[in-house]
Parts: structure tokens; sequence; C-alpha cells
């Protein structure tokens, strides 16, 4: 059984740094996709509310943009420390209402900590530059200075550590930021808000609110006091944000929807990369933005790799959060599960063949099988559109080229991951693939210190890394003249 912390489980906006209600009263149900049950209420907000959190972020900014990046460097430090003493607590709510297991939600929670510290050490490292002027009596300096209120937008697979990517850097450039939570998941959202009281952070400076994602986005994408969006989503809502923020001009970034290609060589370590499958694609239930989508093999090693990835994938416990040695916890929702339902039924009617999995499980609510289809073709669903969830599809091919144009066929350019044991093959692939983040020998490669972002449909800008503070920052030249040198 989880145990839910009071302290961390909270019902209400934050605003201004008080808690509130949404004007309406009106509220909405999150529960628990293992079991169905409904573990409370949260509010049901809108444009009002929204406007106000607006509102209270760029009064905050008008002070705390002036704060010294010492002061902001020790604010997020003892936020990192508030998040480690408290991992317990947080984890158990995060897998309260995502459904993953405790390990992996404990795991998340120390990301977050680790992105918070990592934000405080580059508030230090917002470097300028003195440019060699080309006048004798003049000289020029570009300064970089917060690029104001922030509006950020965060998917539900992820609750914690996708708030950490844009709090941290957002306030170690010296912004504020509305944060809106997604409705699935509200609870680790608003958690940050106690985290951030605790840690002596100005009121106003971080505003959180639940509610209507449609009216929420569209007040944040329009109010001009918000001067950047940063959102971490599907790419079809990526689009309706990045329009929306054309008339007021608005700095985005965007991390969006994948379609990750994980290649395996007939050179390859065989164990080493079904692991590696394993991780990428199971990870979170297969509810990643960089999780594994389309599994390519080499036609010599097809079937050796086949026979040990579903060895591999039958061992894996499915079961309750805090079940001893689960791996696999539930789907968000009956929705997701249908879709799951739908790329079997498409492949196998396609002439794909289930080699394990392939239902519902047994456990019920949004439990399904880790699930692996052979035989899989380029016309089956699974080819173009994004699974988030455990399904495997393994493709034969028979050449590097051919691969290449395989992975690449596609109009995402998130993650992608390929085995290899020939040096010349690591170079040659991983600058042939159009994707921002590439994995050799490795299925799991996202840490603080480097920068996570795609190209082509697959987003724009970066998160982590010296790069993730960027998208927070504007640049300012300065010419001084009448120095009379």
């Amino acid at each position: 059984m989880l145990a839910i912390s009071e302290e961390f489980r909270k019902e209400l906006n934050v605003i201004g740094g008080d808690w509130v209600s949404a004007d309406s009263g009106e509220t909405f149900e999150v529960t628990n996709p293992a079991t169905g049950e409904t573990i409370g209420t949260v509010p049901m907000s809108g444009k009002a509310e929204t406007k106000r959190a607006i509102t209270a972020a760029h009064e905050a900014f008008l002070t705390f943009r002036k704060t010294s990046a010492k002061d902001r460097a020790r604010l997020l430090r003892r936020l990192r420390k508030l998040i480690i003493e408290h991992q317990e607590p947080l984890a158990q709510l995060l897998s309260a209402e995502q459904g993953k297991p405790i390990a992996e939600a404990r795991a998340e929670v120390r990301m977050s900590a680790s992105y918070v510290m990592w934000f405080a050490e580059e508030a230090r490292r917002i470097y300028g530059d003195t440019v060699p002027s080309p006048w004798a009596d003049r000289r020029i300096m570009v300064t970089k200075e917060p690029v104001g209120v922030v509006g950020a937008i965060t998917p539900w697979n992820f609750p914690s550590s996708m708030l950490a990517r844009k709090i941290a850097p957002a306030l170690a450039a010296g912004c504020t930021i509305v944060c809106k939570p997604a409705e699935a998941t509200p609870y680790s959202g608003l958690a940050w808000g106690v985290l951030c009281a605790k840690a002596g952070i100005p009121a106003g400076v971080v505003n959180i609110l639940t509610g209507d994602p449609v009216e929420i986005g569209k007040e944040l994408t329009a109010n001009p006091l918000v001067r950047k969006i940063t959102f971490t989503g599907s790419t079809r809502v990526g689009k309706i944000l990045l329009k929306q923020s054309v008339p007021t001009v608005k700095k985005v970034s965007m991390e969006l929807g994948g379609n990750a290609p994980f290649i395996v060589f007939n050179d390859a370590d065989i164990d080493r990369a079904v692991e590696g499958a394993i991780a990428a694609k199971y990870r979170n239930s297969g509810q990643t933005c960089v999780c594994t989508n389309r599994l390519y093999v080499q036609s010599k090693i097809y079937n050796k790799f086949v026979e040990k990835l579903v060895e591999a994938t039958e061992a894996m416990k499915v079961g309750q959060a805090n079940e001893e040695g689960v791996v696999q916890g539930p789907l968000i929702n009956e929705a997701a599960v249908e879709k799951c339902e739908d790329f079997v039924a498409d492949a196998v009617a396609k002439g794909g063949k289930v080699a394990t999995g392939g239902k519902r499980h047994e456990l019920g609510h949004g439990f399904f099988q880790p699930t692996v289809i052979t035989n899989a073709k380029q016309r089956m669903k699974f080819s173009k559109e994004e699974i988030f969830g455990p399904i495997a599809p393994v493709y034969k091919f028979r050449t590097e080229e051919e691969v290449i144009e395989l992975a690449n066929n596609t109009e995402y350019g998130l993650a992608c991951y390929f085995y290899t044991q020939d040096l010349g093959r690591t170079f040659r692939v991983s600058e042939a693939l159009e994707y921002g983040l590439v994995g050799v020998n490795e299925g799991i490669i996202t840490t603080v210190e480097a920068p996570f972002g795609g190209v082509k449909e697959s987003g724009i800008g970066k998160e982590g890394g010296h790069q993730g503070i960027q998208d927070y920052l504007e640049e300012k030249y300065v010419c001084i003249g009448g120095l009379g040198l």
C-alpha cells in the first residue's frame, strides 16, 4: 500500500504565494491508474486564474530579476536539499498518481534533485562577452538577462523531473514561472509549491495551477506578460502552442514526440543489446518520449536476438508500484490500453507475429502485457505512430544503408540507439542518423550534464547541459561611447 503524504498532497493552486481554489469552486478527480481508485481532487482552473498567476509572476519578476546569481544558486541548493530529504513521500505520491514502480519513482525524484543542483551551479556561469571595438573611443559589451515570465506546461509520464527541467533553469536565470502540470498527475506538480515555499523562494516566483488545458494554454500563449513558453508533450499540442505564441512573438522551447529506432548490427554484443533494448523499450511501461519505438535487427542475428529479447521480456515482473521486484506498472489510462490493443491487432492483420504478450494483463485496470512482435513491417501503424506502451516491434534489415534510410524515414528526430563493435560504423551511423540524441551501445543516455532535445518535428531548444539555461536568457548588446580615449 502506497503511503501518501498529506503535507505534499496539495489540492489547491499556488498563486502569488497563496494556496487558492478555482474561482468556480469546480474540481476534478485524480485516480491511481493501477487500481482505478480516486486519490483526491484538484482545482479546475481556467483563464481568470491563469491571468492572476501571470500577473503575480510578473510582479515578482521585477524584484527577482535583480537578485544575485549567488543568491539564486543558494535558493536552488536549498531546494535540492529538500527534495532529497523528502524523496520517499514525493516518490510515493508520484507512484500513486502515475503508476510507475516505486524504484522508478525514487529515481525520478533523485533526477529532479540533480537538475536543480546542476542549474544551481549554472546560475553562476551566465557569462557575457567584451567584444573588441572597431572604434577607439567606444567599448562593446554583450550581457545576458532573464527573459521574464515563463509559462511551463508539462506531461504526466515524468511529472516531477519534467518540472525540474523548467523550474530550475528559469530560477537560475532570474525568471519567474507559471506551471501547468498534466491533469493526470497534478499532485507531483503542486508538491513543487510546497518545496519552493520551504526553500524560501519568494512568493510569486513559482506559481502552479491545475485545470482546463485549453484555457490555461491559451492564456499563457496570448498574454503579453509571458515572454517564454516551454512545453513537453505531443507534437500535435506543441504545434498548437507554437501557433498561439506567434502574435506575441514569444521565445519557445518544445520537447515533443519521438519515434526512436533501436538498431542492432551483426557485429553487436547481443546480450548487451538485449539489455539495452529492455531498458530503452520498457522503462515506465514504454511511456517515455525517448522509448524505443522500432527495433531493427540485422538478418544474421535476428532470430538469436529475438529469442533472447522474448526471454528477457517474459522475465519482467508486472504489478503494483510497491510490490517487491516489480519493473512494469500500468499504463496511464484506459485509452492508452486500447491504443496498445489497436497496435497489436493492426500488426497481426498485416502479417506480424506476437512472440510474447499482446493483450491486457490479468491484473486488469491499466495493465498491459510486455509484448514483442516479430516480422514487423513498415506498413504497420507503429512504424509511423508513437506507441507509448510496452510493445516492441522487431524488424529485419540487411545493410547499413538500408537501416539508416528506414530509421530516418519519420518526421520525428528525438532519440535513437544502435549497437555495434565497429569503430568506423560508430561514427558513420551516428553522423547519418537525424536525431538530437544518439545512444551507442547504451539504452539509457539521459543525464543532467548533457543537452536533451530533438530535431525535425521533435522539438526546438535544449534542456539540461550548459545549453539548458540559454532559452531562459536574452542577449543585450551595450555600446559605450564618449569615453574620450
